[in-house]
């Protein structure tokens, strides 16, 4: 008689009783679930597993289609392995890169030692789609890290041999699709059929690997214009070869070697002499009266506005900040979600009108007696504090809204200046694994919010979905509308980041759904060798949220 576990499926509330030692896929056939976009993968108390894992004891599980986050990101690492084994079977000697988020799909680096034409684009999308089509299993190994070494160092993957031998494991697990073996951080779908969708096209230099919406999995996600992003991108990339890195690897190896403030060092004056350039082009912009930052949550704006200002001084042009926190309209005023409740992330939660009264009227050279909005009893009040602005001095405002046109409509463009900060990681696991920016800012975030404001990370990860909802809507729509992009991440900042982060990631509880992602951001972090955060400057963006900064907050 076969020994039987009992499994608590969360998606029907059902109890089963399976056979020990049954994957995650033969389970979701005996339950009879229906998942028009899955399963992708499971949280398997509360930490996500592929559908190959084996469970031999007594499990609560939760099956999870492409619309969860977890989900996409499985099935976007299953659509990098296909893409590397076409190339693979095409130009075998040719290296591919899993570069750059952006328009909302993947920029890949394939490098074949002449030009990327569309007829490569379309060689590489057929051969994909031939791969997708004969459902071949992708199987899952687990053996000596010293094995899975040997055998990529065999095959000439060199950013996976660093990483695994930085990272110091005993066990690797790696993946294989038809002879083609591949190593990823994360877990992939079972079967290459379980693709059902996605686009490949020539982009600029290289390629772009598109993947389904997240609002509509029915069909691809729409191909939006991001220049100044992919720039910025580029911009960093060119700084890492300057330092010689481009891999957690290279990265590893460099700490170990003893240079890591020496990578501290350069990536601050990089940033530095970055935001220098930027105070010199609003100085050189006759005309400009107002500076408008913009940027996401934890992106680092508020120390950027602090540096930026220091550099304009540099340059003679004298900054003058103002709130945009103070012009909210009254808390009765304020547009309401789809929960009836308070949204004070709108636009329309500003009082628009009187803002743009009050900047045309500074520009004319009036005074103006700024309003200051009292968070206790939801009103705008008068400050007192009065404002006539000279010649050589000029407005920063900082905000989420500050690029939306909406907001400053009645100004001259002229008289703006507009900045989008944001910290967009480009340091890459290896070359086909990168690192996704929303887990940069996610890690500044649980940080500040525990140190400054008491707030839990388990907190702040059930909180951080509506952010990226507020963000998608009133932020990334208008960061193209920049003159000037700034990235805010530092090449070294995820190996400072570390000793503060692991601590409070290790007390969200097991029993909470945001355990799967403190798990699966401890794993992540498990890569990167540490560095004290003693070796930062006080002026470091990172200050903001690590604590030690010369600047008041």
């Amino acid at each position: 008689m076969k020994q039987v576990i009992q499994i608590r499926c969360k998606n029907n509330k059902k109890t089963l009783n399976v056979a020990i030692g049954s994957t995650l896929s033969d389970i979701f056939r005996e339950l009879n679930l229906k998942m028009d976009y899955g399963p992708i993968s499971a949280k398997v108390n509360n930490k996500v597993e592929g559908l190959h894992f084996r469970v031999y004891h007594n499990k609560d599980i939760e099956y999870l289609d492409i619309k969860s986050p977890s989900g996409a990101r499985a099935y976007t690492r299953t659509l990098f392995f296909v893409l590397c084994k076409a190339v693979h079977d095409l130009w075998p000697g040719a290296d591919v890169v899993i570069d750059i988020p952006v328009s909302n799909g993947y920029y890949c680096n394939i490098n074949m030692r002449r030009p990327i034409t569309e007829a490569d684009a379309r060689a590489v999308r057929e051969r994909m789609q031939q791969i997708i089509d004969a459902a071949i299993p992708i199987r899952r190994h687990e053996c000596s890290t010293e094995e899975v070494i040997d055998m990529f160092t065999e095959m000439g993957m060199t950013s996976k041999v660093k990483l695994l031998r930085s990272v110091g494991s005993l066990y690797t697990t790696y993946y294989e699709i038809d002879g083609y073996k591949d190593y990823y951080y994360g877990t992939l779908l079972t079967n290459t059929r379980q693709l059902y969708l996605f686009g490949l096209e020539k982009y600029y230099d290289g390629m772009l690997l598109r993947i389904p919406s997240r609002d509509d999995p029915s069909r691809l996600g729409d191909l939006v214009k991001q220049d100044k992003m992919f720039e910025i991108f580029k911009e960093h990339h060119r700084w890492q070869k300057i330092l010689g890195m481009s891999t957690v690897g290279d990265f590893n190896e460099a700490v170990k070697a003893g240079h890591s403030t020496e990578l501290v060092n350069v990536s601050e004056a990089l940033q530095e002499k970055k935001i220098s350039q930027i105070a010199d082009m609003i100085a050189a912009r006759p005309g400009v009266r107002m500076v408008l930052i913009s940027g996401p949550s934890s992106s680092g704006k508020t120390t950027f506005c602090k540096r930026l200002s220091i550099q304009l001084l540099t340059c003679g042009v004298k900054p003058v900040p103002i709130s945009l926190d103070d012009y909210f309209v009254d808390r009765e005023l304020t547009p309401k979600d789809d929960n009836g409740e308070y949204d004070y992330e709108s636009l329309y939660a500003l009082n628009i009108e009187l803002l743009n009264k009050q900047l045309n009227a500074l520009f004319a050279g009036e005074e103006v007696e700024l309003p200051r909005y009292n968070f206790q009893s939801g009103r705008s009040e008068k400050s007192g504090r009065r404002l006539c602005l000279k010649p050589e001095e000029v407005l920063v405002v900082e905000g989420i809204h500050a690029l939306n046109p909406e907001l400053t409509a009645q100004i001259p463009e002229g008289q703006k200046f507009r900045v989008y900060a944001s910290a967009l990681t480009t340091i890459l696991l290896d070359t086909h694994n990168y690192i996704p920016t929303t887990d940069n800012r996610l890690l500044r975030r649980i940080i500040r919010d525990y140190k400054y404001r008491g707030v839990s990370a388990l907190e702040t990860i059930k909180r951080w979905p509506s952010v990226r909802a507020g963000e998608n809507k009133w932020i990334f729509p208008y960061q193209e509308n920049a003159d000037v992009m700034f990235n805010t991440a530092l090449l070294f900042e995820l190996a400072v980041i570390k000793s503060q982060a692991e601590p409070l990631l290790e007390l969200v509880p097991e029993n909470a759904e945001e355990h799967a992602e403190a798990y699966r951001l401890l794993k992540f972090l498990k890569y990167i060798t540490p560095v004290p955060n003693r070796q930062l400057p006080p002026t470091s963006l990172l200050r903001e949220f690590l604590g030690g900064s010369s600047f008041k907050y």
